[in-house]
């Protein structure tokens, strides 16, 4: 199939009304794995933030349980753009999201930053590393789709543009990167984490390679060595010599669900939307939002 087969599919739909369907393109079909790589070094670099960082430690999820966080987060994530806001599978994968956020004391500074990494990461990624960048209207799609989740999660003071989004991320990072060592284990758990979807000899070289698509002030922020500038220059070669062969690739026939990727491994025999992440503490938890009860 022509490698434009998903670019020119959305070019005809509509950003302002079929956000959902122009992003599952992007995340199922087109950018599968750059985007899935892409949302891991976003939530990466909210562990950054200290009030963010030190919150994931306290909880013990990202340190003790690290696999089934990640698993859980990934499939919560996903299930709003497979099946839509307004389907069973969108409203349980909120609801699940906004009783485990609710539990605890959160900012919404906090929230819109993290928010904002998941518009402003992919892009820059694809930008740097893709086969080619968003078009204006996947961009504007992508923009309108994260829109909707925060809205979904209660979420004020919404940027309306891409522009609005970079700007509250790099201000938010230049104010409030900072070393905590909580957030420091969080990051490094999940790092290591990282590292085990691969062989074993290859486990050091990507933990080195990760650290070199880090930034200079997230590295600093976690006290990371700088793997130097080699190290630097040839793991950004790799990317962009895969983006070249992935060029002359066609485009995929099949999607590919989070829950069909291997690294995906606290759920061999299936899982419950309603189930998945750690769950409320007693009094404290409950959905900001209202919605339409829906089944378990």
């Amino acid at each position: 199939m022509a490698k434009t087969l998903w670019r020119d599919r959305n070019e005809q739909l509509d950003p302002e009304t079929d956000y959902v369907e122009i992003y599952q393109n992007l995340a199922l079909y087109e950018f599968t794995w750059d985007i899935t790589q892409a949302l891991s070094f976003a939530l990466f670099r909210t562990y950054a933030v200290p009030s963010v960082g030190r919150l994931l430690h306290e909880t013990g999820a990202f340190t003790t349980q690290v696999q089934k966080r990640y698993d859980d987060t990934a499939l919560l994530l996903e299930a709003p753009f497979v099946h839509g806001f307004d389907s069973p599978e969108g409203k349980t994968a909120i609801r699940r999201i906004n009783q485990m956020h609710r539990s605890y004391d959160i900012s919404n500074d906090d929230f819109l930053y993290v928010l904002s990494t998941f518009v402003v990461v992919p892009k820059r990624w694809l930008d740097d590393y893709g086969w080619r960048s968003f078009t204006d209207t996947e961009l504007r799609a992508s923009v309108n789709y994260y829109r909707a989740l925060g809205r979904h999660m209660g979420i004020k003071d919404i940027p309306e543009t891409y522009d609005g989004f970079m700007h509250l991320m790099d201000d938010y990072e230049r104010e409030h990167f900072d070393f905590d060592a909580g957030g420091r284990r969080v990051a490094d758990s999940t790092l290591a984490l990282l590292t085990t979807f691969y062989p074993r000899p290859l486990r050091k070289p990507v933990e080195v390679f990760s650290r070199a698509l880090m930034d200079e002030p997230l590295l600093e922020a976690f006290a990371y060595t700088d793997p130097g500038p080699v190290a630097r220059k040839v793991s950004r070669a790799a990317m962009r010599a895969r983006a070249r062969l992935l060029r002359w690739t066609p485009s995929k026939r099949k999607p590919t669900f989070t829950a069909d990727l291997p690294r995906i491994k606290s759920y061999p025999d299936g899982f419950r939307l309603a189930e998945l992440g750690t769950q409320p503490v007693p009094g404290l938890g409950g959905c900001p939002v209202r919605h339409e009860s829906a089944p378990a």
